[in-house]
This record gives structure tokens, sequence and C-alpha cells, in this order.
């Protein structure tokens, strides 16, 4: 569900829904227990950023989204599987995404990305508070580029990908990775900011009729139940040099801008 508190704010500043005050109640054991896990790893900051940091997520079918920074994947990936297993009944599964600080501080469009994410869309949870303390930040090109500046990069590893990994995997992770970008066009495009993958494939629909049929079909892979549709003819069709994947990446190159490396890889 999309976060109805997400926007831009009379100073152009970028706002979301994210809060602690915003937490389900019955979402709070898993955060209680997740808090438990790292609390003697003074070096590791755990946040909560997803439907549950803001305040959109339905019990029992809603995934718990956490970010642990500085912990390593072997303990992150026990506690994904411990606490999955405790609160099966409260949500669907329990992710912890890492990275490491140093990936917050760097001078890279994807470290600004980082700490837009970090400091919008993240709920801190347990030790060092690394982002909500840094100012608001603004809703324009270069906050668009450090969040998905990568789409072409991303669609060079599906395509050397394409025939290794399964048809529904593949085209669930391209269409929620094509939409966010799709996102940030129309983030730009409108001057406003959002996140919301169908409300932007709708919008752009508008903007670009002809690519109104493919941006429908990744809406419907985004979820696990729609992407099991998915044809490898289909998947193979948005992935290809004629592609919607390649237009998108071709008008973010230029509304917004690719990250350095796309850039010239392109």
């Amino acid at each position: 569900m999309a976060d109805p508190a997400e926007g831009v704010t009379a100073h152009g500043m970028i706002t979301t829904g994210a809060g602690v005050e915003r937490i389900v109640p019955e979402f709070q054991p898993v955060l209680d227990s997740a808090i438990d896990a790292v609390r003697g790893l003074p070096s590791v900051s755990l946040y909560l950023y997803g439907s549950v940091a803001n305040g959109t997520a339905t019990v029992g079918s809603s995934d718990v989204d956490l970010l642990a920074l500085n912990l390593p994947a072997d303990q992150a990936r026990r506690m994904e599987i411990s606490l999955t297993s405790r609160f099966a009944e409260v949500c669907r599964s329990v992710d912890v995404a890492v990275a490491a600080e140093a990936e917050l501080n760097a001078d890279s469009d994807e470290a600004y990305g980082f700490r837009v994410f970090l400091r919008h869309y993240c709920v801190h949870l347990q030790g060092p508070d690394r982002g909500s303390f840094r100012p608001s930040y603004p809703a324009d090109r270069r906050a668009a580029r450090g969040f998905d500046g990568d789409i072409g990069r991303s669609l060079a590893i599906w395509r050397r990908e394409q025939q290794l990994r399964g048809t529904s995997e593949l085209a669930r992770s391209v269409a929620r990775k094509t939409l966010l970008a799709t996102a940030m066009l129309v983030s730009i495009h409108d001057h406003g900011w959002t996140t919301d993958r169908r409300y932007a494939a709708a919008r752009w629909a508008e903007i670009e009729p002809g690519w109104a049929a493919d941006l429908r079909q990744l809406v419907r892979w985004t979820d696990v139940q729609g992407a099991a549709t998915a044809a490898r003819r289909e998947v193979d069709g948005v992935l290809s040099p004629t592609g919607v994947i390649q237009a998108i990446v071709d008008a973010f190159a230029t509304q917004i801008g690719l990250w350095p490396e796309d850039a010239a890889g392109r």
C-alpha cells in the first residue's frame, strides 16, 4: 500500500510517513526481538523501513523490512530465518538488509541516495543513529539519481542473467526495479516525489501512452502471484534493445542522469 504522507513540502523537501508513532502495535514484538538480537553489538545500527515504518502494513500479510548497518551478512540471515519462523502469524517474512557505514558516507550518487533513504524512509530502532539527525533532502534530480541511477547497470545484469534465472524470479526483480526508476521519472517530470510503483506506471502511461501496455505488465509482475504468470518470451521482450526497460533507461539518462559507471558502460 502506498504511503499517503509521501510527497514534497512547501519548501521542496521530501516528506514521508515513516515514524515510530505509525508502527502498528501488533508488529512491536517482532521489532523488540530484532532489537534484542543486536543489542550486544555496539557498532550495529538497526532501522525499520517499508510499510511497517509508515503505518500501511497489514498484520499477517506484510513483510517486516529491516536495515542493519555493520552487521555481517551471515548474522543477518540467521536473524531473518529465526524471526520469520517465530512471527509467522504476524508477518509474511522478516527481511534484514545489510550495509556498511562506509557506504553511507562515501562521495557518490549511491551514497547520497542511501543518505536520503535513511533520513526519510527509515525508523531508528537500535544502536548509533546515523540518519535522522541529518537535515531533510530536496526532492530533486540528485535524489532521484541516488535512488535509481543504477537502472542501466541493472539492465545489463538482467541481460547477462537472462537465461540463468527462473522466469518468475527475474520478472519480479525487473518489474520492481524498473517501476521504481519510473517513479523517479514521474517525480522529476511532475515536480513532486513518489516511490509508488503503481501510481508511477499509471502516470507515466499518460505521459508516454505507447508504453502503457508494457507498464501494466510490469505492475502485474511486482507481486509473487503476478510474476508466476510471466512467460519467458514476455520477459525477453521487455529486456530486448527495443523493449520498455531500455526506453526507461534512455529516458532516465536524459532527464535525470545515470551513475557514472552506467553512463560510461551503455
